[in-house]
């Protein structure tokens, strides 16, 4: 993952309500979760909503699948994974005095395929 993305990602859920979606999001696993429900659970105008999950699909966090007449929104797990792993890689390592090392954090990504 590039500078510019990660920071694009961290941007995004620097904001507490997007941070709230997209916990929520991450939470529904593959299945996705309604938007209506989402707006349900955080009791927020539909158009705010909307605009705060453009923000976080613009970066790539999730994606909105449409079956029928409800909207989904689904976690783009592989870019969580990549966001972790940009903040992870340069853990400690400059600190040469200290034997310990930030763990690896492994994610299990699910197959979105």
């Amino acid at each position: 993952m590039e500078i510019d993305e990660a920071a694009k990602a961290l941007k995004e859920l620097g904001h507490p309500t997007r941070l709230l979606i997209y916990k929520k999001v991450v939470k529904a696993g593959l299945p996705g979760i309604p938007v209506g429900s989402i707006q349900e659970q955080l009791e927020i105008p539909g158009s705010t909503l909307s605009h705060h999950i453009s923000s976080l699909a613009s970066a790539g966090l999730i994606f909105q699948r449409r079956e029928s007449r409800t909207l989904y929104c689904v976690a783009e797990y592989q870019c969580l994974a990549d966001v972790i792993r940009f903040l992870q890689d340069e853990c400690c390592h400059d600190d040469f005095d200290n034997p310990i090392r930030c763990p690896d954090i492994e994610c299990d990504i699910p197959d979105q395929s």
